[in-house]
């Protein structure tokens, strides 16, 4: 029984080596199509990946110090084993991003809110300011004159275009004109013209003057790429209270940044509608830029001038800033008192002070001359006023009230502003120098503006400090040009009286002008 039973394995055995052999066969065709695919895309990706597809990089600091050394290389014109550097020699330096041009006349857009009825006056206090061929910008009419087809330059103004209709908007102040309908839409309207370049988009009047380099100036500071709505309220604290301190008044002009010009002018047409009870152009707008969540970032140089009378007061004590516009001139004596036509005045203005030093214009100076108890105050290229007695910085920095207010029944309360009397003492009534001449000493690069006395009937005083109108009957003030003046913190320049006249000798005071040196400040 046991050989059979070995017999019986064996041949039990031998029938199951074939089962053997079969699942053998089974196991070598799993792996042919199903693991070797496997291997093969496990190969394919290492191949493609970028941690085997070349050398291994360099250390980073030895890279960093190879770098370095090829641009001394290249720097010395030499390579690596002091041969000639080649162009494979050299690192190219990473393509910077190209910047933006500084803001110019040609980024700014002026948008003129005039009347056919004015234009004729009107039109010349324009052409004081514009200039052809340097700046953009078009006179929005209600109707057509005849300068509408014109193209000639030699007219000395922008292009003309007329509104739109505005007939179809309400309009229910009782005391106002529907022209505010479509003066308030300027600003719209100038930036659906689709102009290259434009960056910022200006409003004034007819009977507004800018002073076109100052007001670049401004808005070279301010990114146009974001909403900004750049002006100032009114002298008048009245007509604040009436309208509203946060809005930026029309006359004296303001400034709308690209980016919020587009907002505007997609939903301006609607905000009008909403607001038919508003008295003025202006206002409407102030009323949209609420709606949109911007505010007045103010700027005192732009002035609406609601003011009669004499600017004296103004533009000799104005403040700290670059004078950009000046609104209300049919209403104000000529600048120049001694010029008896504004338009006259105001070109003298320009081409003198203006063209040689426009950011330095009408900024103050205060200084003392010691020997006579004589305090000056220069007004550069507008006025020096000379007063018997020593008045202090603080005084002549505030305004004279040498005009009246927009309300001429309100007293001196009633101004947005710190004012003084023109004089406090009979004595001290100030004897003023306007300009009268100007010009560039090119030898020294240096302005020299000559100032005459405005004769007046002198005030009686026995005070033994002697009267300037008997000693004095021109100022000389030289001053170097400062374009840089508003790249620095603000600051008034400081004067230094270089000579003073004696009796009966040259009767002339010459002054100097400049930025205040080391330690310099006015001394009472």
């Amino acid at each position: 029984m046991k050989g059979g039973a070995i017999v019986m394995i064996s041949a039990a055995g031998k029938q199951q080596a074939p089962k053997s052999k079969t699942s053998s066969f089974f196991l070598y065709i799993l792996l042919l199509y199903v693991l070797l695919p496997v291997l093969v895309l496990y190969v394919v990706a290492l191949s493609v990946s970028p941690f085997y597809s070349g050398p291994c990089p360099p250390d980073s600091a030895a890279a960093s110090n190879n770098a370095v050394a090829r641009l001394a290389a290249a720097a010395d014109g030499k390579g690596h084993n002091g041969r000639p550097s080649s162009t494979s020699d050299m690192v190219s330096p990473p393509k910077a991003r190209r910047k933006p041009k500084p803001t110019g006349l040609r980024h700014i857009v002026f948008g003129i809110g005039a009347s056919s009825s004015l234009w004729t006056s009107r039109r010349e206090y324009i052409r004081v300011w514009w200039r052809p061929g340097k700046m953009r910008g078009f006179v929005w009419l209600d109707k057509p004159v005849p300068e509408l087809h014109s193209r000639n330059a030699s007219t000395g103004l922008p292009g003309i275009k007329i509104s739109a209709n505005t007939s179809g908007f309400p309009y229910t102040h009782g005391a106002g004109s529907r022209s505010a309908l479509r003066i308030a839409r300027i600003v719209s309207e100038s930036f659906r013209l689709g102009l290259r370049g434009a960056r910022w988009f200006v409003m004034g009047d007819d009977d507004t003057v800018f002073f076109p380099d100052n007001l670049v100036n401004v808005l070279s500071r301010y990114d146009h790429t974001q909403p900004y709505y750049i002006g100032n309220p009114s002298e008048s604290h009245i007509q604040n209270l009436i309208f509203s301190y946060g809005m930026a008044f029309g006359g004296g002009g303001f400034a709308i940044s690209r980016a919020l010009a587009a907002q505007l002018a997609r939903m301006q047409d609607g905000c009008i509608q909403r607001y038919p009870a508003l008295y003025g152009s202006d206002d409407r707008v102030h009323a949209c830029m609420s709606e949109l969540g911007v505010p007045l970032t103010r700027h005192l140089g732009f002035h609406q001038c609601d003011l009669w009378g004499d600017v004296l007061g103004l533009l000799g004590a104005h403040p700290v800033a670059p004078l950009v516009t000046l609104h209300h001139l049919d209403f104000l004596q000529p600048v120049f008192p001694t010029v008896k036509s504004r338009t006259r005045a105001l070109r003298r203005l320009f081409a003198g002070p203006v063209a040689l030093d426009p950011a330095a214009v009408a900024q103050q100076s205060v200084c003392y001359d010691g020997g006579k108890e004589w305090t000056v105050s220069v007004s550069w290229g507008f006025a020096v006023v000379v007063a018997r007695g020593v008045l202090s910085p603080r005084e002549m920095e505030t305004p004279m009230r040498t005009f009246l207010n927009w309300y001429r029944r309100a007293d001196y309360t009633a101004y947005a502003f710190n004012t003084r009397p023109v004089a406090r003492h009979p004595c001290q009534r100030p004897q003023v120098y306007y300009m009268r001449q100007s010009r560039m000493d090119r030898r020294r690069n240096t302005t020299v503006t000559e100032y005459e006395r405005h004769r007046v009937a002198a005030a009686p005083c026995r005070w033994r400090i002697p009267d300037p109108a008997a000693l004095l009957d021109r100022v000389v003030v030289l001053k170097k040009p400062d374009p840089s003046l508003w790249k620095r913190a603000p600051r008034r320049n400081c004067c230094r009286v270089v000579s003073s006249p004696t009796k009966g000798k040259d009767r002339r005071m010459t002054i100097d002008v400049g930025v205040c040196r080391e330690g310099e400040f006015a001394r009472v």
